[in-house]
């Protein structure tokens, strides 16, 4: 122990005074986003904890009572015959349909602008980035109208088709098949007598499984969080999660004083409501946190 203090004392004397300054100016940012996004997170994981009284008598960050989460927890699956679970499985539905669309079609896009050289390819590369860099709130009135042209609007499909558009995840495939994934292994796969379609699935798309789970991932992630989009497409009850908080929000009285509602919720409901939207989330990423570094790291080397 002793040792330890003094190899601390003896690399801090040998610091520069600019190099004293530059590290707590490090430190001090650290302690400045830790306080701004650090905070708010604990009091939403100790709100539900508490009544709306002791929310707001007690100190921020002080512990309530299990039984007080259970109470809130029974107000919340209450609220409108439990129409919370009803909006998360519509999230769960919207979001896993088209996951699934949207790694049928980015991967192996994302494969042929790697491998082959066709006329347009580089065109077609620009268009990509070109869409990915607008916003995607920018893009809903033209979604909107199309769905009411194809009369979708109020479907599964008016959320479903445009959350499958992912340009980012073909891109994103694009650059790992350029450079991560070995051109000699693939081409013996073709001298050997495998056609493209063979040497895709055979050979290709299993090296490919970091890009498949990280185009995967931020699909999941940004659907999940789309308010917008499913706002316009499917209100009420067909809503999912992201939707439904902003009306669990409206019957909160310090929000909406004026809501005629028969039964209000309070803050810790609500914050209850705002972790349940959260942990699916959360869960997948705990699971699939090794193949999503892999897949980042992936396209740093070349095979």
């Amino acid at each position: 122990m002793s040792a330890n203090k003094a190899l601390r004392s003896t690399t801090l004397t040998r610091l520069t005074p600019a190099a004293f300054l530059g590290r707590s100016f490090a430190t001090v940012v650290i302690l400045f986003f830790v306080l701004v996004f650090g905070l708010p997170i604990v009091w939403l994981l100790l709100a539900p904890t508490k009544s709306a009284t002791e929310l707001t008598g007690q100190s921020p960050f002080s512990f309530g009572s299990f039984s007080t989460i259970a109470d809130n927890w029974a107000r919340l699956s209450e609220f409108q015959n439990g129409v919370i679970w009803q909006w998360t499985a519509n999230a769960a539905f919207y979001t896993g349909a088209a996951l699934v669309l949207t790694l049928i079609v980015s991967i192996p896009a994302g494969y042929a602008l790697a491998m082959t050289k066709f006329r347009g390819r580089g065109v077609l590369l620009i268009v990509t980035l070109v869409v990915m860099l607008i916003p995607n709130t920018a893009l809903v009135l033209p979604i909107f109208l199309e769905m009411s042209a194809l009369k979708l609007v109020g479907t599964p499909w008016a959320v479903i088709l445009p959350f499958s558009f992912f340009p980012f995840g073909v891109y994103l495939t694009y650059i790992y098949f350029t450079t991560s994934v070995s051109q000699d292994l693939l081409n013996a796969a073709r001298i050997d007598g495998a056609s493209e379609l063979r040497v895709f699935l055979s050979v290709a798309l299993p090296l490919a499984t970091p890009v498949i789970a990280l185009v995967g991932f931020f699909n999941l992630v940004g659907n999940w969080n789309n308010y917008f989009l499913p706002f316009v497409m499917e209100p009420g009850r067909k809503a999912p999660i992201q939707v439904g908080l902003a009306e669990l929000l409206s019957n909160v009285p310090l929000f909406n004083p004026t809501s005629a509602a028969s039964v209000t919720l309070d803050l810790p409901v609500m914050a209850l409501a705002t972790l349940v939207s959260v942990a699916p989330i959360l869960i997948v990423f705990l699971f699939s946190q090794r193949f999503l570094v892999e897949g980042m790291t992936a396209g740093g080397t070349k095979e």
